[in-house]
């Protein structure tokens, strides 16, 4: 979750009371301000109240990058873990690559980019290795920490079965999708650049999408390969994950009602309709006083002679 206002001790004490194990999934790149301090502050503030409170573990989700000359983002996402760490509570640092999952800002980008781009110019970024992992998969591990026979504090490399490039993802999701894309090289066009062309053609997630293709010069890929011996877990295959993206997309949209399926950050709602992700999503509502069998009959004739609809 992003931290909207840093974390106060006194707020966090309270809650820790009685807890084993404490889960730090907390950042604040959307921020407008000095998102590093914050993240800075609010860790301290985390694990000092954990310490109090008597809290033996503290399983973190970081971000996998190896090197000194890191950006802003993935050197805060490593320094959190230190701070973590300086609390004398046991962490568990997982450092994942890009996550894969329906909503996920990384597919969510790259949704933005392949859909509304036929041509896209791609600079040498666009070659940098990664080992992107299904939100499925990461959640596993998450779970799996609880109870992962470990003493003392350890950082663990996770990431799925593949690695691949970011032009592989963004031409894998154009397949899935059924789309034609055509990607054009240039030598020329920075992460810094990229980060500022970025913010024309996915506004909406512009703050901290600026931030993240910052951090992409770095290949985000697993070196160390314990986390695959200590848990039992064995992850998907990129393609695998974007399907699964995709499915889950599906899922969400039907299960969902038009008022309550969009975020505050989606565009503002409209009975000409409302744009959610790549569809353009327009539903009324009207409560009758009839019972359900009443109410769905008149549904049932929609279609013709034997109709589209019917239910057991």
């Amino acid at each position: 979750m992003v931290a909207g206002d840093v974390l106060e001790f006194e707020t966090l004490a309270p809650a820790f009371e009685g807890v084993g194990t404490a889960y730090y999934l907390i950042h604040s790149m959307g921020s407008d301000r000095d998102f590093e301090e914050r993240d800075r502050v609010a860790a301290r503030n985390f694990a000092s109240a954990a310490s109090a409170a008597g809290v033996r573990r503290i399983t973190y989700l970081g971000g996998l990058a190896h090197g000194d000359d890191l950006s802003p983002h993935l050197r805060s996402r490593h320094e959190v873990g230190v701070l973590l760490r300086e609390s004398g509570v046991w962490v568990i640092e997982l450092r994942a690559s890009i996550v894969l999952g329906c909503g996920s800002l990384s597919v969510e980008m790259i949704r933005a980019l392949v859909e509304r781009l036929p041509i896209m110019i791609t600079p040498r970024w666009v070659d940098v290795e990664a080992q992107p992992i299904a939100v499925e998969d990461l959640l596993a591990y998450l779970i799996a920490a609880q109870d992962v026979p470990l003493e003392g504090s350890r950082v663990l490399e996770i990431g799925g079965a593949d690695r691949v490039s970011y032009g592989d993802l963004m031409r894998e999701y154009a397949r899935q999708r059924g789309l034609r894309r055509a990607m054009i090289r240039v030598p020329v066009l920075t992460p810094r650049l990229s980060s500022l062309w970025l913010g024309l053609v996915t506004p909406i997630y512009a703050r901290v999408g600026r931030k993240l293709i910052e951090s992409i010069k770095h290949p985000s890929v697993a070196r160390d390969t314990a986390a695959l011996d200590l848990f039992p877990l064995r992850p998907r295959g990129m393609p695998e994950a974007i399907a699964a993206a995709l499915i889950n997309e599906e899922n969400e949209i039907a299960e969902s009602s038009w008022y309550d399926a969009f975020s505050s950050g989606w565009e503002a709602r409209s009975w000409a309709g409302v744009r959610f992700r790549n569809r353009l999503v327009d539903s009324r509502a009207r409560t009758v006083e009839v019972c359900p069998d009443e109410a769905f009959a008149p549904i049932r004739r929609i279609g013709g002679a034997t109709g589209w609809y019917a239910y057991d």
